[in-house]
């Protein structure tokens, strides 16, 4: 497995809440195995207990999104390297899932689940893939969507860094939302404009005798 793959773990746990429209699907201990998915093992070790500590560590990497979004890349750096520190990984090579053409594995970088609980295996999961996101890309490839009220995180992969929204629909409905607000301007500048001209016009007309 690619451990670019990791740096979703962090963006699906984030996206759990959207803080502006108050909604949270993090509330019971099958949304957290559903952020695992259905395979893993760790999802199976979860427990009511995790609800709580992975909203805790949610918190955490949003406000390492919230700062690299604001451009303070050193403060999302501290705030992704205390998760590091709190959450080691267990990095392991494998080759298990990929063949070669003769059937030799092809040997890649695992990272291990954590043993202790479930809230620790996916943390550590989460921040090294990030931080291996961070490194490779730029903090400025972290960002929140610019559709407001959404929020949502993303990971910029655009060859021009010029990604703003989280998702296609946000993106659309941006988009309309500035068209509108054009129209309106525009509007209200005829408007205006065209109540300048009459008062002008009225200026100089001619007075009857």
């Amino acid at each position: 497995m690619e451990l670019a793959y990791y740096s979703d773990y962090a963006v699906r746990l984030v996206n759990t809440e959207e803080p502006a429209r108050g909604k949270d699907s993090l509330t019971s201990v099958e949304a957290v195995r559903e952020l695992f998915g259905a395979a893993s093992q760790m999802a199976r070790r979860a427990t009511d207990a995790d609800v709580t500590r992975f909203r805790s560590v949610r918190s955490r990497l949003r406000a390492v999104f919230t700062a690299a979004d604001e451009g303070d890349h050193t403060g999302a750096v501290d705030l992704l390297n205390s998760l590091l520190l709190e959450f080691p990984v267990s990095p392991q090579i494998s080759g298990h899932d990929y063949l070669d053409e003769e059937g030799r594995p092809r040997w890649h970088m695992h990272l291990a689940d954590h043993p202790s609980n479930a809230t620790a295996g996916y943390a550590a999961i989460a921040a090294m893939g990030l931080a291996f996101h961070l490194t490779e890309f730029g903090a400025d490839r972290l960002g929140l969507c610019q559709a407001a009220p959404c929020r949502n995180a993303y990971l910029d992969t655009s060859t021009n860094r010029s990604r703003r929204y989280c998702s296609d629909r946000c993106a659309t409905r941006a988009n309309v939302a500035a068209y509108r607000a054009r129209k309106r301007q525009e509007a209200l500048a005829a408007e205006r404009t065209g109540r300048t001209a009459d008062s002008s016009q009225d200026s100089t007309t001619p007075t009857d005798r």
